[in-house]
């Protein structure tokens, strides 16, 4: 690896708990089930040089649950998704979640229906055995326009439409300029929790992203309840070379 085992054992230690699966809504249950992994961007340059003897490390570190963010090509980090899905299984570990961008390139407004290269992120991520197929981004183009956002909102809810045929659980995740820009004196993230449906678009909630933008992630859960399925927790500090207006 290009990481010296101490470095690569600090970076994981900023990621962990950077991904949290919850069963149920964060405030509803009583006693909810949590499962804790590392999100695989946090070691990205490992994942791209070295994932088998990256993914091996991790085990030995503990980790039973990871969250990929490089799917591409048909492939997670090289390998075929039945192949990636038995590298985990052999090292004790499962995949619940995955990264992988839905963009406006994704929907043929022609055809009324999603490309085929989506629906196979979609068949692909059923079958390395992702319970949630998580998209991360937003394109700036969609967020300026508020006629343009909610038509993209339906694209997203006909994604969990989509997703639900496979028996995967569609998602956005957020960063800082949800909570930032705003259309007709209205956030972002509020925008897209309205025109949203619950029963088909789930939402991962990045603490760190959204504090650095004034968000505050209990203020956000008490005004969505049920509405989050996962969470990402890190660290996040002031800084003049952070890429998070000021954080990082």
């Amino acid at each position: 690896m290009l990481h010296s085992r101490r470095k690569f054992l600090k970076t994981s230690a900023a990621a962990l708990a950077g991904s949290t699966l919850f069963s149920r809504s964060l405030l509803a249950a009583k006693n909810p089930k949590e499962i804790v992994g590392i999100q695989l961007y946090s070691i990205r340059d490992d994942m791209k040089t070295d994932p088998l003897g990256t993914l091996q490390q991790l085990a030995r570190m503990g980790y039973k649950n990871v969250e990929h963010a490089g799917y591409a090509s048909q492939k997670f980090y090289g390998y075929a998704p039945t192949e990636f899905k038995k590298v985990l299984s052999d090292l004790g570990m499962k995949m619940p979640s995955g990264h992988s961008v839905l963009g406006n390139q994704h929907w043929d407004a022609a055809k009324n229906d999603f490309t085929d290269d989506w629906k196979k992120t979609v068949e692909d991520a059923a079958t390395v055995g992702q319970q949630f197929v998580i998209s991360p981004w937003m394109d700036e183009k969609l967020r300026k326009d508020l006629d343009g956002l909610k038509r993209f909102m339906e694209v997203f809810n006909k994604c969990g439409e989509l997703c639900k045929k496979s028996g995967v659980t569609f998602g956005y995740h957020n960063h800082d300029f949800e909570f930032a820009e705003k259309l007709n004196n209205t956030l972002l993230f509020d925008l897209i929790m309205q025109n949203t449906d619950a029963s088909l678009v789930a939402q991962q909630l990045d603490i760190g992203n959204m504090y650095g933008a004034g968000g505050r992630a209990l203020d956000i859960m008490k005004r969505y309840p049920n509405r989050f399925v996962s969470m990402h927790v890190k660290d996040e500090i002031k800084s003049e070379k952070g890429e998070m207006g000021g954080y990082e």
